[in-house]
């Protein structure tokens, strides 16, 4: 099996589920992580949250560095035939297919010992969409190095996520696709436990429902010292 050289790793790009810039939900992203990914720029956690946990800026560290987001494509480096300017327009292209917008009733619980916003049963729009992205922004992935497929712990993952690393670049994929927005690093138990208590209760008072994954944002990051950023979001179709 052939992979790439770590030299082609950067910049990487992704392609996410971001709410639009102006919604409270966002807010309460970047807040959350300290980072918000329209601007680029670092914002300050909320006061009420240092209070509780001071170290909160070590808690979100990890999550911090790729923006609030829920993944439909992992990130990825291009392939050598492509440009940025081909997958601009490909994202555009994409948005313009119509399709059933998924929605989703946000819940925020803990999963793989990490805090996030999820839905509280599964979508099948959702993991069309998914799926979608998957395989239809796959040409512009350049070959997985083999630094990058180590850093997946293969040995750690079943027959079914080794090949999907090894076909698509990420193991949670297809059926093993979960929907999440972190919003926290991995988390002891009784760390994650008041975590978890304090994000629920924030994000209550948001008073949302139902929330339409109805846009698509291309991520980038330049190197491995800065964060993914959003150089383009677009609305989805809906059918």
């Amino acid at each position: 099996m052939l992979y790439a050289a770590a030299m082609s790793e950067y910049p990487r790009y992704a392609i996410y589920f971001a709410p639009d810039a102006d919604r409270a939900l966002t807010r309460f992203g970047a807040e959350t992580l300290g980072y918000d990914a329209y601007s680029g720029h670092e914002i300050d956690h909320p006061k009420g949250v240092l209070a509780d946990f001071p170290d909160w800026a070590e808690m979100s560290a990890d999550p911090r560095k790729y923006g609030f987001h829920g993944t439909l494509k992992a990130p990825f480096p291009l392939a050598n035939d492509k440009n940025e300017a081909d997958l601009l327009a490909a994202i555009d292209e994409f948005a313009g297919e119509p399709r059933e917008i998924p929605i989703i009733a946000p819940v925020v619980r803990i999963i793989s010992g990490f805090t996030a916003i999820v839905p509280s049963e599964p979508d099948d729009d959702l993991q069309l969409l998914a799926e979608a992205c998957v395989r239809e922004f796959d040409a512009f992935r350049a070959p997985m190095s083999a630094e990058d497929r180590a850093r997946r712990k293969p040995d750690a993952l079943t027959p079914r996520q080794i090949e999907h690393l090894d076909d698509w670049g990420y193991p949670y994929v297809f059926e093993d696709f979960r929907f999440h927005m972190t919003l926290t690093g991995r988390l002891t138990e009784e760390r994650g436990a008041a975590a978890l208590a304090m994000l629920q209760h924030r994000f209550a008072e948001l008073d949302i429902d139902e929330l339409p994954i109805d846009s698509i944002a291309l991520f980038k990051q330049d190197n491995a010292t800065t964060r993914f950023r959003i150089i383009k979001h677009v609305a989805l179709t809906e059918a």
